[in-house]
Order: structure tokens, then sequence, then C-alpha cells
């Protein structure tokens, strides 16, 4: 395990794909400087996600975040975790075809310490995540149920209930790996489905509502510590819970300001 750990200490795009097969990836959100250099030392992978727009700016979907957003919330991650494999979600709108995918994503790059970047998308993504790597992009891809394809879809829906879903899914990764992604995200997707795609892939796969068997696993900093209180997914797990923490601590600090035990004499100079 010493020597797992060691060789895996500093994540790169190698590293990270080598990793199939040997070791479990840790993927988690971040937006600011404070959490990315908590999460540094544990995570393998720090993902900037449009899911900010919601958890961040509390908004009822990822639609409106901008690439001014993203590369505001990166720089301000990459600050706070120098030595860490960060990846930036490409925003709805910006990768429309090959051409504004590449502009934008230059952008990112110039813009940001970014080592890749993220889109939503399986066969009909396919040339633009093509088009990307062949211009020095990293690119992890994202399929299954996918955020930004909320309204057209109609809700948020779990994918790989029927054969035909199944093998679209299937046929969705195999392109996504063929165009160049280092890794792929599997989101909302039946277990055995997601089971069946990390297997037919030779990049490695990240779950997120979609078992155990893909090969890392990426979840919500605000959801996973329990800040978010609104609503649990199913595929989410408590680490702690952070929202009542915090209440708690803030009731402390109101006491303590109308009862005068804040600031002590300690405390004052």
């Amino acid at each position: 395990m010493s020597i797992i750990k060691n060789e895996f200490e500093k994540m790169n795009i190698n590293k990270i794909k080598k990793a199939k097969n040997i070791k479990k990836l840790t993927m988690i959100t971040a937006y600011d400087a404070l959490f990315a250099k908590l999460f540094e030392e544990l995570a393998d992978i720090i993902l900037v996600g449009d899911s900010l727009n919601m958890s961040f700016a509390g908004k009822p979907d990822t639609l409106s975040a901008t690439l001014e957003q993203m590369i505001y919330h990166t720089n301000a991650v990459c600050n706070g975790a120098k030595e860490a494999f960060v990846v930036i979600d490409m925003p709805f709108g910006t990768y429309i075809n090959k051409d504004e995918a590449l502009k934008n994503a230059i952008r990112a790059y110039q813009e940001t310490n970014a080592a890749a970047v993220k889109i939503e998308g399986g066969e009909d993504r396919a040339d633009i995540v093509s088009h990307l790597t062949s211009n020095s992009i990293a690119v992890m891809g994202h399929i299954g149920l996918m955020p930004q394809y909320v309204r057209s879809e109609g809700g948020y829906k779990v994918r790989g209930k029927t054969q035909e879903d199944k093998e679209q899914l299937l046929r969705d990764a195999i392109a996504i790996e063929k165009a160049g992604a280092f890794c792929i995200v599997i989101e909302g997707v039946m277990s055995d489905v997601a089971k069946e795609i990390t297997q037919a892939v030779s990049i490695p796969t990240i779950g997120i509502g979609a078992g155990k068997e893909t090969d890392g696993q990426v979840l919500v900093w605000s959801d996973m510590l329990g800040f978010f209180e609104e609503f649990k997914p199913k595929f989410v797990r408590h680490y702690l819970d952070g929202a009542k923490l915090v209440k708690d601590a803030v009731s402390s600090y109101k006491s303590d300001i109308q009862n005068k035990t804040f600031p002590s004499k300690e405390e004052e100079y």
C-alpha cells in the first residue's frame, strides 16, 4: 500500500489513467481556496463543478453558470491547492461546436492552472472531445445523467434501465475514450450498467450514483459534508452533519456575545 501511495502522491493524467484496476480514485468538488486546501492532500482530483451554480449561488440548476464564474472559482481553487490535479467544468453553452469549444477551453487553460476540462455528452460530443484533445486540451468526459441536459431530458432521470439505453451508454463511453478523454464520469446510471461500462473501456471511470464498481467516486462537497439541507440524493452519504455543526457554533457565538463572555480578557488588546 505504501508503494501505491507514493506512486500516486502527486497525480497527473498518466497516473490517473494507470490507476485503473490498481487504485480507486477519489474526486471531490471545491469552489474556493479554503476548502480546496483542506481537500488537497486526500483527493486525487478536485473538480470545480458547475454544481457551484446550485450549492454556491443558490440557483435551481447548473445551466446559468458562466465561463467567467468557472474561471473565477477555478483560480480560487488552484490558489488554495497549488499541487492538486484540478479539473474545470465547461459550463452549458461553451462547447456547442468544435470551434467554440476549443476557443473556450483555451481560455480556461490560459486564465487558470486547471489540468483538464470536463464536458458532458457521449457519441454526440465525441467530435468535440477529439478536437480538444488533438489540440493539447486534456478532457474528462461525462455520460449518463447529465445535469446540463436537465431541461431537454425533462428532469433528472436514472439511465441504463433499458437494454437500448444500456447499449447507448456503452457506445457513448467507447466513443469518448476513442476521442482521447483520459477518464469518464458516469452519473446516475444503474450499477450493473456502470460496471459493464467500466469493463468496456481502458480509461478510468468515476461514478456518482453509479454503484461501487467504477474506478473511483465523486461527490459534491456540500452534499457529502451535510451542508445542503434541502434534499439528500439517494447516492449521497453524509460524512459530517455540517449544517448542524455550523448552526450550533454560530448559536454559541451569539450566546457568548449576548452574555458578554466574548471577548474575554485573553481576547482583548
